[in-house]
């Protein structure tokens, strides 16, 4: 099927499309902001810039168009009929960006956390920013919980150092 636009038409088309400051991302700043959560945007210095860090939960968050990172099984995904071989290929390379920046961020000890386009519909908008939030408590909660000290040390445990001597 050939191209009802002309180059002209779609060029200006598709360089409105925005990466930043979109529709769903909005949604979650304000949802996010309304509950407390202070983040940033679009941080460079991680793999991947994700759209929203959140520093004091160690968690970045990306928001996925359904279309541009290729969400299987979504009704929103739908592969164009017109030069199918650069979009195939352009949406396998920005799947495999995605995997390699969250595996990154693994690395570097961050939790993300990957927000699809539909889930942001509005019959099923309330469920997603809801069970975002619970996530967000609990990571923080069982962060918390595993770096903290122990209370008490048993004596075999515990292990007294003079000064001036060195520890193992």
């Amino acid at each position: 099927m050939a191209d009802p636009l002309t180059p002209e038409q779609r060029h200006r088309c598709m360089s409105r499309i925005r990466a930043k400051d979109t529709k769903p991302e909005m949604l979650v700043r304000r949802y996010l902001h309304s509950r407390g959560f202070r983040y940033r945007l679009n941080v460079r210095r991680l793999p991947g810039t994700p759209d929203i860090v959140l520093r004091k939960y160690k968690t970045a968050i990306f928001i996925h168009g359904c279309f541009w990172h290729g969400h299987e099984g979504c009704r929103l995904y739908v592969p164009p009929k017109s030069n199918t071989h650069y979009w195939t290929e352009k949406i396998s390379r920005n799947i495999e960006r995605d995997t390699i920046a969250c595996a990154k961020l693994h690395q570097l000890g961050w939790h993300t956390l990957v927000i699809w386009e539909c889930q942001l519909k509005p019959h099923e908008r309330d469920n997603t920013l809801s069970h975002l939030e619970y996530i967000l408590s609990t990571t923080y909660l069982n962060d918390r919980r595993t770096n903290r000290p122990k209370p008490y040390a048993t004596p075999e445990e515990q292990q007294i150092y003079m000064a001036a001597e060195e520890m193992p």
